[in-house]
């Protein structure tokens, strides 16, 4: 029997409940997924936990964009992490780089400490991380227990031959979490060419608004997205995922 893991990325308490209904084993919880996903609220996550009961990892990112934050954004965040962990996190997603593209160690090293013994991952700045492999080894020094990764690329599948290679030099001691173009049609063909156990998917469909008065041409965000399409986890889609990976487990 293999151990496979599922993780549902989501951004709502609907998708939350999908996942959980779905069979996903575990949450990442986030607001923004639509901009890769930013630090939700602690009213949110407290919601998720209670309707869900589920483990649920949460990500801490302030803003859109790169990985390398002033001394002002990493106040926020390693605020927002300690608040978390009291609220009863089960594990904090976090990343930081250098300007040179290294791993920010003193950063990461205090996000560790302020985690105590709760799970702490480190997420996609991975994937923009100058050197993968001493990223990887860093991150073993540090005690980060999950790498979230697509392998350097757009999609897991592109990123599949780096997936390979990082989940045989992680030798057991990080997990390598694929993400990023997961999906139950592409797991078994990922499994097979990574030897990973673990896969994260936000498994998104879209949602009409509830608004039947609509003003189209005034846009509050990115001008390319409609205001009234709305992305929620599709609770089929977590359960064909999970029925995927089941195949590998018996």
């Amino acid at each position: 029997m293999k151990d496979f893991l599922l993780e549902a990325c989501v951004d709502s308490t609907a998708s939350a409940e999908a996942a959980h209904r779905g069979g996903a084993d575990r949450l990442e919880l986030c607001s923004g997924l639509v901009v890769g996903g930013l630090t939700p609220g602690l009213s949110f996550f407290r919601q998720v936990k209670e309707r869900t009961g589920m483990r649920v990892h949460v990500l801490i990112r302030p803003r859109f964009g790169d990985f390398c934050y002033s001394e002002e954004e990493f106040a926020v965040m390693a605020e927002d992490a300690k608040a978390f962990v009291e609220a009863g996190a089960d594990g904090i997603v976090v990343g930081f780089l250098q300007p040179d593209g290294n791993l920010d160690l003193s950063r990461m090293r205090q996000i560790r400490e302020l985690c105590g013994d709760r799970h702490l991952t480190l997420h996609r700045a991975f994937d923009v991380c100058a050197d993968p492999f001493r990223a990887l080894e860093e991150a073993k020094e540090l005690g980060v227990n999950t790498i979230l990764t697509s392998g350097q690329r757009d999609s897991a599948l592109e990123g599949a031959a780096l997936l390979h290679d990082l989940v045989q030099a992680a030798g057991g001691k990080v997990d390598i979490l694929v993400g990023s173009g997961v999906h139950s049609a592409n797991m078994a063909q990922l499994a097979a060419k990574t030897g990973a156990k673990s896969f994260h998917l936000s498994a998104k469909k879209e949602k009409d608004s509830a608004m039947a008065y609509r003003k189209s041409d005034v846009h509050m965000g990115l001008p390319m997205m409609s205001e009234y399409t709305i992305f929620e986890t599709d609770e089929r889609e977590i359960a064909a995922a999970r029925r995927v990976l089941e195949q590998f487990e018996g």
